[in-house]
């Protein structure tokens, strides 16, 4: 056991993947994660994760587990494949391989975003780098959205405080507009405020666009705060819309979402503007990134005809509700799976092979506990705004999950 230092760590408690966090090791524990945000210090831990292996319900052998795992999964006549959280893109790219190999269907935590997703594919996408917000945005509009809570430092990192290129005072150099909808209200901190109903807010980003296309003369009103906003952004020279893509369990207006990206496209017109959406950790990002440079299509794949298919309407959740599942694997850690997706796996068999495996909240058939990507393991993980950052990991020791996971699809091709 040797203490160490070891600086450039990147974070994936949420989709900011803070790459700047030095992680102090002492006796083979993380006792510092300087740089980090209490929710990434919280992911970071002490590093310990648990060591076990589960086979049916009793400890047992990797060997045992993998091919009770391979006779489960090769007997399966509609097999599920999951890419949870808390693994790098090199075990998710053997997780696609596994479900092309059984002609399973596929899915992962970026149908979460399913909305913003298929909006962007229905409409394209204004977008930009965290970067380029960071040295370019002097008007940032927090639409429904504080991000302290669940993306801590994505202020003091990009959209608030920085210096850049073109905003030389940092803070002082940006104006922040917070848009409450409802009870979704923006940062306390903001310049200046704008309330719109829940119910109004559709129609409201409608409004906006139609505003900066010059085809708004006298807003109801109702919308008359929203359309002075969009006609104050269009006197911007760089504009920033922030908006979280995955706001909660209800599932979001996939109206609201389309509304943001082609407000955003309609302001590149008078100005310049990106749509910045909000995404969790876990490296959600890059299962989406992977699925789409394997197969096409980010979420929500079937390989059941023997080459990829896209069914966003019928991800995992509606497979495992409608019966259609009969042996799931799920490949990162159990706990970051959304409850209907978790709810249904207690319905089928599963084999989890992931962080804290063992400590899923169904009963898997075989549970294979694994180290932590940017933890235990090195590799690749994207950032919410699908930027790829390596993964340097502090600790050794934990079985790593991209080679069980390969050893899994090696036993599947024998």
């Amino acid at each position: 056991m040797t203490d160490r230092t070891v600086a450039n760590v990147t974070c994936l408690g949420c989709g900011c993947a803070c790459d700047d966090i030095t992680v102090v090791v002492k006796r083979d524990r993380i006792v510092d994660a300087r740089n980090a945000c209490a929710l990434g210090a919280a992911w970071f831990g002490d590093g310990t994760v648990p060591v076990e292996t589960r086979v049916n319900g009793r400890t047992g052998s990797l060997d045992q587990a993998l091919t009770e795992a391979a006779r489960l999964l090769s007997r399966a006549k509609r097999p599920l494949v999951y890419l949870a959280g808390d693994v790098s893109c090199e075990t998710q790219r053997e997780g696609v391989a596994i479900a092309d190999r059984l002609h399973a269907a596929i899915d992962s935590l970026a149908a979460t975003a399913a909305t913003a997703v298929l909006a962007a594919q229905r409409r394209g996408r204004a977008g930009a780098t965290l970067g380029e917000i960071r040295q370019r945005a002097d008007l940032v509009v927090f639409w429904a959205v504080d991000p302290s809570a669940r993306y801590p430092r994505y202020g003091s990192r990009y959209a608030v405080e920085p210096r850049g290129v073109a905003t030389p005072r940092g803070r002082n150099s940006r104006t922040l507009i917070a848009v409450d909808v409802g009870e979704a209200l923006g940062p306390a901190e903001a310049d200046g405020r704008v309330a719109i109903a829940s119910v109004d807010e559709v129609d409201g980003l409608g409004m906006m666009r139609a505003a900066v296309q010059g085809r708004v003369v006298e807003a109801d009103a109702r919308f008359r705060p929203v359309v002075d906003l969009a006609r104050r952004m269009t006197e911007a020279r760089y504009v920033a819309i922030v908006a979280d893509s995955e706001p909660g369990t209800t599932p979001a207006d996939p109206g609201r979402a389309e509304a943001l990206v082609t407000l955003a496209q309609a302001l590149n017109a008078p100005t310049r503007c990106a749509l910045s959406t909000l995404r969790g950790g876990g490296n959600r990002s890059g299962a989406d990134a992977v699925l789409t440079w394997q197969t096409g299509f980010p979420f929500a794949v079937d390989f059941a005809r023997g080459y990829p298919t896209y069914h966003p309407r019928a991800g995992a959740a509606a497979l495992l509700d409608g019966g259609e599942v009969d042996v799931a694997l799920v490949i990162g850690t159990p706990a970051s799976l959304p409850v209907p997706v978790a709810t249904g796996l207690t319905r089928v068999p599963s084999v989890v092979i992931g962080p804290r495996a063992s400590a899923a909240p169904f009963q898997p058939a075989v549970a294979v506990d694994t180290g932590v990507a940017a933890i235990h393991e090195g590799g690749t993980a994207f950032r919410m705004d699908d930027v790829p950052l390596p993964l340097r990991p502090s600790l050794e020791g934990a079985r790593a999950a991209v080679v069980t996971v390969r050893a899994l699809r090696d036993r599947l091709s024998a």
